[in-house]
């Protein structure tokens, strides 16, 4: 298919795009809002990955595209950089996180289940080594009733990580979330209707900490750490088939693909309410967020500082 590449924030475009094309897809075009990087950049940028056409506006890139791939690292911008893509029938895949706010969840929500075309998120949802773990049948890997997710560098942008390890291991059907602590890391409790749980330990810390998960089942204990050289195909070679159209069923669906983002706004509201326990079904008279033009603005102060 073709694709549109909306935004070049972050690393992921010059990342993504050669596994694209190693999957048979054709970049076509690039369309920057300037969030993060100064005037020329987009232009250098089609010219060093062989990208032919710079447009001046996302009404330009609709028509000749057939899926656009939103990389925006303000996510509060997500929505309406989508809607002229899904209003005229084109696939969207959105970076993670794919929202900040109940609203825009609910209107991505809403577009799936009218017949729109909509995946992404965290590429830790569809790391090779949960699949490689599900893979093992039930009956000799055991049934997870505890699982243990983390990673660092801050609470949502890529915190969103391990909330998404989380729903990749235990599935979904979320019940609660309950913010238990801030030390080092803020520590996160996520009970599933299934009375599963999930502690999430995320946020800054002094070094650097990798995805990592330790499943505890009724039958013994996997750790991993997950190889982030692998990541980004692990997402693309699962979303973008479904986008094009030669899957008819999603990877993952549009009610499950959400929860890492619902659960990250329901551990925010847990711990501004005095660590109280968010049932999920809560959060939809909820006035909780997380700023993506705050985050956009320190993003591209820590690219280019003054």
């Amino acid at each position: 298919m073709k694709i549109g590449v909306v935004d070049l924030d972050t690393s992921h475009p010059q990342n993504w795009i050669p596994i694209e094309r190693e999957l048979g897809h054709e970049v076509v075009g690039l369309w920057d809002g300037g969030s993060v990087h100064p005037a020329g950049y987009v232009k250098k940028f089609a010219q060093d990955y062989e990208i032919p056409t710079v447009y001046p506006s996302l009404e330009a890139m609709v028509p000749e595209v057939d899926c656009a791939i939103i990389h925006g690292c303000d996510w509060d911008t997500h929505i309406a950089k989508a809607r002229p893509f899904v209003e005229a029938g084109k696939a969207v895949l959105l970076d993670k996180p794919v929202a900040g706010n109940i609203a825009d969840i609910v209107q991505i929500e809403n577009w799936v289940n009218s017949g729109a075309r909509i995946s992404g998120g965290s590429s830790l949802r569809f790391c090779y080594e949960t699949r490689d773990w599900l893979a093992i049948p039930e009956d000799e890997r055991g049934a997870p009733h505890t699982v243990i997710c983390g990673c660092g560098v801050d609470e949502y942008n890529y915190g969103i990580h391990a909330y998404a390890l989380l729903s990749g291991i235990l599935g979904p059907g979320n019940a609660s979330v309950r913010h238990l602590s801030q030390g080092v890391q803020r520590r996160i409790e996520v009970t599933w209707e299934n009375g599963a749980v999930g502690i999430l330990v995320i946020g800054k810390m002094d070094g650097w900490i990798p995805f990592h998960a330790e499943i505890i089942t009724n039958k013994g204990v996997t750790q991993y750490v997950v190889d982030s050289a692998n990541l980004y195909r692990a997402l693309l070679e699962r979303v973008l088939p479904y986008l094009a159209g030669d899957v008819a069923e999603p990877p993952v669906p549009i009610e499950a693909l959400v929860e890492p983002e619902l659960c990250a706004l329901a551990a925010k509201l847990s711990w501004t309410n005095g660590n109280k326990a968010v049932p999920m079904h809560h959060l939809a008279k909820a006035n909780v967020s997380y700023d993506g033009a705050a985050f956009a603005l320190e993003y591209q102060q820590m690219r280019y500082p003054k």
